[in-house]
């Protein structure tokens, strides 16, 4: 069966308002005949007269009268849906918008990020949800409106990326601990007991690598899967974490950090969004918030 021509709808719509093919014909600025054409394949399509002659004029059948107002409707819709966005009226948008984050974002960046979104937009709420991965599935499904974090191998190509900021690697400790005084050396730090952070549970990562270029191992105690159990441990301990400076600006309060005594290379932590949503105005308003939030607070 082939397919109707859509194009028809218009025509259809402003034949059945005007109720004259000649009206029609000049509102549309189309010929008499061309319009006349029009109507014999609109009825051709819908096996109906919709027009018939009634004494000078031409009235409407009764599936025309049915289709009238369905039809208006559907010319409404589709001009709607072709028209550019209108300016975002924030006062009055309401919506939630899911945002998936390392251990430390929320903490750190997410009370500027509310305020100012609470401000301009009051009707809109953020849903902060934890990063147990790098799978980029709940950004492709729309689970997810926005994800911070490192670009790694196993991030979807397809995905946008904007880099929020650069963060390093430092060490921490308790105030008083043995470390929080002098100078800190590889064998120094490589001596205490330490804890590792990983998600997948792994048992070594990039920093013990750099202590081998000295000759060293160090001890670790113990893994967790986030930087924030890592801090709260070091805190209540004399263990030792590792953990990027700028995500954990806030969970690391009274705490005594310290730069690494190896080098290890800065990482750049971006925001990353589905396609679909790039030009939606409410996202990049948002994307632009947390843009901002990020480059503020240093």
């Amino acid at each position: 069966m082939s397919r109707p021509d859509l194009n028809l709808l218009v025509t259809l719509d402003v034949l059945l308002a005007e109720g004259s093919v000649a009206r029609a014909a000049r509102r549309l600025r189309l010929s008499p005949s061309a319009m006349s054409r029009a109507l014999a394949r609109l009825r051709e399509t819908t096996g109906d007269p919709l027009l018939v002659r009634a004494g000078r004029g031409l009235v409407p059948t009764p599936r025309a009268i049915e289709l009238r107002e369905r039809v208006g409707q559907l010319v409404q819709d589709g001009e709607a849906i072709l028209r550019p966005a209108e300016r975002l009226d924030l006062k009055q948008l309401v919506r939630t918008f899911t945002l998936r984050t390392s251990e430390g974002f929320v903490e750190t960046f997410g009370p500027e990020l509310i305020a100012r979104i609470s401000e301009e937009a009051p009707g809109v709420r953020l849903c902060f949800v934890q990063k147990p991965d790098k799978d980029s599935t709940p950004l492709r499904d729309g689970l997810v409106d926005l994800e911070t974090g490192v670009v790694g191998k196993t991030t979807a190509p397809e995905l946008r990326v904007q880099a929020l900021f650069r963060d390093r690697f430092v060490g921490v400790v308790r105030l008083g601990h043995p470390l929080s005084q002098g100078e800190i050396t590889p064998s120094r730090y490589a001596a205490g007991r330490h804890i590792y952070v990983s998600r997948r549970g792994l048992g070594k990562g990039a920093i013990d690598e750099a202590l081998k270029a000295f000759g060293l191992e160090r001890q670790i105690v113990t893994i967790v899967g986030g930087f924030s159990t890592a801090l709260a441990l070091a805190r209540a301990t004399d263990l030792i974490a590792s953990v990027p400076e700028r995500h954990t600006g806030n969970l690391r309060s009274g705490m005594h950090s310290f730069p690494l005594p190896v080098a290890m290379p800065e990482i750049t932590v971006s925001l990353l969004w589905h396609p679909r949503l790039d030009a939606d105005p409410a996202h990049r308003w948002l994307r632009a918030h947390v843009r901002d939030v990020c480059a503020a607070l240093r």
